[in-house]
């Protein structure tokens, strides 16, 4: 099993490769496009801010390959907002995988939203042997709203969707790499998928 971790300067890559070994399997980290479309497994994370992510996207070509992925694809925090269509954080024109747009949290809410909350209506494979209400690791300040591609909810703010799905593409909001036994279940749950 080839897991390709997108190298593009915006992840959190050492505690996704850490949570790797201890399902047993090594993540590759690489921004070489030959080596991410040869993957079996595509892992797209991110932290930071969605103008600059987007920058170095393009700065590589990476923001046209991503898209074109045919293979199982999973988008991690930023790296999942970034599969939307756009993002409220500096106005930024996205991947447009997700029919979604990105927006921030009210003025309402402590922001970033950051800690444990919970998942629900868990709608996908991705969530075999995970129970409704499970406890996931949130750090964001911008979310999806609820959505046609939603297949988990949070409550923060309101309602919001906190995983979503479009064909062999998959983005959590949380981090699974950060959630302990359950975030590990997912990450399991992904690199297993049948397509």
């Amino acid at each position: 099993m080839k897991i390709v971790i997108i190298d593009y300067g915006s992840g959190n890559i050492q505690s996704l490769q850490f949570a790797l070994n201890r399902l047993g399997y090594t993540g590759i980290l690489t921004s070489n496009w030959k080596e991410i479309k040869s993957a079996d497994r595509v892992i797209f994370p991110g932290v930071g801010a969605a103008s600059n992510a987007m920058k170095k996207l393009t700065a590589t070509g990476l923001e046209r390959l991503i898209p074109s992925l045919k293979q199982p694809a999973l988008g991690i925090c930023l790296g999942m907002q970034l599969m939307c269509k756009s993002s409220e954080e500096g106005q930024t024109k996205t991947l447009g995988i997700f029919d979604s747009a990105v927006v921030k949290f009210t003025n309402q809410v402590k922001v970033p939203h950051m800690g444990w909350n919970q998942i629900f209506k868990l709608q996908s494979p991705l969530f075999d042997g995970i129970a409704e209400l499970a406890d996931m690791y949130f750090v964001h300040s911008f979310f999806v709203p609820q959505c046609t591609e939603a297949i988990a909810t949070t409550h923060y703010d309101g309602l919001f969707a906190s995983a979503l799905q479009k064909d062999n593409f998959y983005g959590v909001q949380f981090h699974p790499e950060k959630s302990g036994k359950v975030g590990e279940q997912i990450l399991s749950n992904f690199i297993n998928l049948t397509q």
